[in-house]
């Protein structure tokens, strides 16, 4: 079974991706760190049960021989809501009975937490980059716990894809705050917080 685990904003520069969630959202990016297997690197904010990540390229990190996750070599533009994350406890299965190209498990690390993660090849998630990304977590330790608490959660992420039947059938995801619409590829989220709900750039 498939759970949602976190949403991402690329950015082209990290600080510039945290000033804005931090000047939308009226609440500090904590935590994150460096992706040295990527050459990416991150901040982190509380969902509750999920985490918002922003993530870029770390131009000081050695460049990684391979496409970046999340298809940050060819992300340009304003920070935005490029990628949602959901997880599993058994990877190997999970991409046995998912989305043709969603990828290849790799084993990463960060700190003292420990994944694996899905990444295709190309470094392009299917149905145009509206599948998520998938995650194993390994051991206890997940990212969401250990940040502050703001109050902030997710209220709706919307996934738009012309074939989104077809995607939310091949994910078999139970959560009532993700929804799929035929439309153009596009990811929407909206935050509640402390003043009102909040879309995601």
């Amino acid at each position: 079974m498939l759970r949602l685990d976190h949403l991402a904003i690329s950015a082209e520069r990290l600080a510039d991706g945290v000033a804005v969630i931090e000047r939308l959202l009226g609440v500090p990016m904590a935590g994150g760190g460096q992706h040295p297997a990527m050459g990416t690197h991150n901040r982190l904010l509380s969902l509750g049960d999920l985490y918002l990540e922003v993530i870029a390229v770390d131009p000081d990190a050695t460049p990684p021989g391979r496409p970046r996750w999340f298809d940050l070599d060819r992300f340009s533009g304003p920070p935005r809501l490029t990628t949602w994350i959901v997880a599993t406890d058994d990877i190997d299965t999970a991409l046995t009975a998912g989305p043709p190209g969603w990828g290849a498990p790799m084993q990463l690390a960060r700190g003292d937490y420990r994944w694996q993660m899905a990444v295709p090849g190309d470094g392009r998630l299917p149905f145009d980059g509206t599948c998520p990304a998938l995650i194993r977590w390994q051991g206890a330790l997940h990212p969401a716990p250990a940040l502050p608490d703001h109050g902030l959660r997710l209220h709706r992420l919307t996934v738009s894809h012309p074939q989104a039947p077809a995607l939310q059938a091949a994910l078999a995801l139970d959560d009532p705050r993700v929804t799929f619409t035929p439309g153009p590829p596009d990811l929407r989220a909206v935050i509640d917080t402390p003043k009102g709900p909040v879309p995601l750039p």
